[in-house]
């Protein structure tokens, strides 16, 4: 691994804004399409780039391989699940809310990592930091104006989804001798397995009239913030590696809330913007002091 020149650092700021960039497409897709149907479409445009590597790296898809049944449960928890409930939850409250409470799943992740794998438990200082980063989403709910009696649940909601990709990120760990390319693209098509019946069944697509507005959205939800996203991301973790990469999580909030303003019109409060702070500082305390091994970490954004 590398020092990160200019390039890199360009490569990260850019991946953070196409991340941060999607929970603001995600709200006005759903303007148009109802949940099921749009994590249905948005995984198989992200399908399409991922094929195509795959095809031109010479690389063997594993989907329905002896290993099947892990490439499908993941497809299910890190794909299909948190994408239904993301587009749910980012329906009903601030893109930017969305981007914020995403931006916690490493907080999320080291929970379940300390009752799931051996290598990964809390220390006090990442305890701390995991408290303090929950400290301030708890301020969120104090707000009033963000979140309310009448929107709260989605916000809930939008954690699950968050807490799914943390789950099957640790599921992924049972693949973590299987290249990223594979994992990624097998886990995709698999999710697309599992949205497609209950999309047809449960929302009838056919019958719905979507915008050019929501479609153009949903176009890039799959090409831009999933295929080419995941393609940035594998870049950087394989020149300038993990610890480098994660680095994203700082930044994707700020663009979330500043494309939130700028291009939705949404209110920001200063008990947003001290909330956004305090999950970072609690962010920051728990990576600085991270000392686990994570390899072969796997989420599609």
């Amino acid at each position: 691994m590398r020092e990160a020149n200019t390039f890199d650092l360009s490569l990260l700021i850019l991946l953070a804004i196409i991340w941060g960039s999607s929970f603001f497409n995600i709200k006005i897709a759903t303007y148009s399409y109802d949940p099921i149907t749009l994590a249905l479409v948005r995984v198989i445009f992200a399908s399409i780039p991922l094929l195509i590597l795959c095809k031109i790296s010479g690389i063997k898809i594993e989907a329905f391989s002896k290993n099947w049944s892990w490439y499908a449960l993941i497809g299910l928890c890190n794909i299909a699940i948190p994408f239904v409930l993301i587009a749910i939850g980012t329906a009903k409250i601030n893109s930017y809310l969305a981007a914020i409470l995403m931006s916690t799943t490493p907080l999320s992740g080291s929970i379940l990592a300390h009752f799931f794998t051996k290598d990964e438990k809390l220390s006090f200082l990442k305890s701390l930091g995991v408290l303090i980063g929950f400290s301030g989403i708890i301020l969120l709910f104090f707000d009033k104006v963000i979140i309310n009696s009448e929107n709260y649940i989605y916000a809930l909601i939008t954690i699950l989804g968050s807490t799914f990709y943390c789950i099957g990120g640790l599921l992924t760990l049972k693949l973590k001798n299987k290249k990223n390319e594979n994992v990624t693209t097998s886990t995709t098509l698999w999710s697309v397995i599992f949205l497609l019946p209950f999309s047809l069944i449960l929302e009838t697509p056919w019958e719905s009239s979507p915008t050019l507005a929501s479609t153009l959205s949903l176009l890039y939800l799959g090409v831009i913030a999933t295929g080419l996203a995941w393609l940035i991301r594998f870049r950087i973790l394989t020149i300038n590696g993990l610890v480098f990469q994660t680095q994203v999580a700082y930044l994707i909030p700020i663009f979330g809330i500043i494309f939130g303003y700028y291009l939705m019109d949404e209110i920001i409060t200063w008990k947003v913007i001290v909330s956004l702070v305090v999950i970072l500082i609690g962010i920051y305390i728990f990576k600085k002091n991270n000392k686990g091994k994570k390899k072969n970490e796997h989420r599609v954004n």
